[in-house]
């Protein structure tokens, strides 16, 4: 509990320096990355209550069972939620007894200097916790595959989390992966849609829309489509992008050429598969010629199998489905081969909860964006494995050991 407690007010130190990392590393508008980095520092302060309570000995039956950390921990992380990724990994092992060993992004490198030498000034004793930098074919694989290393903690794509998957079982590694999103946000015909559609446009562009919490897919009543398509209009025609050190500005560029790309590629495919352009499009915002600013994007009429509707885009696009019954948004939602996050919206607290039990997500938010860091995070199906957050977190890091005595 000390260390978590030095590792918060180290960070918390070094927090202007790492919001600048953030911002000039890969575009986070102002906002975000100020938020998102005083959540990494709060992480450590999380665990730190978490422990306070936490039983590593019970007594099931009439014999105890103790909960021993795993071991050494290689944590491997993305560059969209650098500062985030890296400190709900660290806290939890450090909380269970486990020593890490931290691969972040290449394209993390500020934001990674900051960090460590903020873990550095902590204090904790040489060797608890290390990093190492480089790609991850090399450094990655070698991580993955060391019989030394008890177990994985895996951030990013569902297609990296496979390999990953597939090199740690050689060794038998314990792992715990949060990988990608397509997250379905409902909005029932009773919500109150001037609070219920902005709140959905900001659920999907949140981070530029580098987010695999992003909530890419929007149902809506068919009845009320038009009315959607017109406050999405005023609603994205308000968004400022632009510089992301500007306070103003709520999208800024996205974090590399390829990325850029490959946006414009999904936004091209929306357009040839028949899907509606509501507002944005491709190309570069007006102004913002220079540099890798997406127009933010919002499709309608959009069809399940479109690719739009299918895959995680990663970027600030936006797909509108229309459903006719309570059963039938409930069906498209699930029909995903992701199960991060969902999102529903409505006026009548009981529907929205069994509406909320039935989707197939880790993670349902009902009327509201906000994030409860001691419950669990992580996906059903395609999104991943085991539990980030809290206790569930916590015991990600521990193996049980049952002792029984005879008379």
């Amino acid at each position: 509990m000390e260390y978590l407690q030095r590792l918060h007010d180290s960070v918390s130190k070094r927090m202007d320096a790492l919001v600048r990392a953030t911002v000039l590393e890969y575009g986070a508008p102002q906002q975000r990355a100020t938020g998102s980095n005083n959540l990494a520092a709060s992480i450590f302060l999380h665990f730190k209550d978490v422990l306070r309570d936490f039983e590593f000995v019970s007594t099931v039956g009439s014999s105890k069972v103790w909960l021993e950390p795993l071991g050494v921990v290689g944590i491997f992380t993305p560059w969209n939620s650098s500062a985030g990724s890296i400190a709900v990994k660290v806290a939890p092992a450090i909380a269970a007894g486990c020593t890490v060993v931290v691969k972040p992004s290449e394209m993390s490198a500020m934001q990674t200097q900051v960090l460590m030498e903020s873990f550095h000034e902590a204090g904790l004793p040489r060797g608890v916790i290390n990093v190492l930098t480089g790609y991850g074919e090399v450094v990655g694989a070698e991580l993955a595959t060391h019989a030394d290393i008890a177990k994985i903690a895996f951030t990013g794509s569902t297609q990296i989390g496979k390999l990953i998957a597939k090199a740690a079982l050689e060794t038998m590694k314990r792992f715990t992966l949060e990988l990608g999103g397509k997250s379905p946000n409902i909005i029932l015909d009773d919500a109150d849609f001037t609070t219920a559609v902005p709140m959905a446009v900001n659920a999907c562009f949140v981070n530029n829309g580098q987010a695999c919490i992003a909530a890419s897919r929007l149902f809506v009543p068919r009845s009320r489509l038009e009315d959607v398509k017109q406050l999405v209009r005023g609603i994205v025609d308000e968004i400022k992008v632009g510089d992301p050190t500007d306070g103003a500005v709520t999208i800024g560029p996205v974090a590399s050429q390829k990325q850029y790309n490959r946006i414009q590629q999904y936004i091209r495919s929306g357009i040839e598969e028949g899907a509606e352009l509501v507002v944005g499009g491709e190309g570069h915002p007006p102004g913002l010629e220079q540099g890798n600013f997406v127009r933010p994007t919002v499709f309608a009429n959009v069809k399940p199998h479109m690719k739009i509707a299918r895959e995680e885009i990663f970027g600030p696009v936006l797909s509108i489905l229309t459903y006719t019954t309570e059963a039938e948004a409930i069906q498209m939602a699930n029909d995903s081969d992701y199960g991060l996050m969902a999102y529903v919206s409505s006026t009548s607290a009981n529907r929205a909860n069994r509406v909320a039990r039935q989707l197939q997500a880790g993670r349902v938010l009902i009327n509201t964006l906000a994030h409860d860091p001691l419950t669990p995070f992580g996906g059903f199906k395609q999104s991943g494995v085991g539990r980030e957050g809290g206790i569930y977190g916590l015991r990600e890091f521990l193996e049980p050991k049952a002792i029984i005595v005879g008379d």
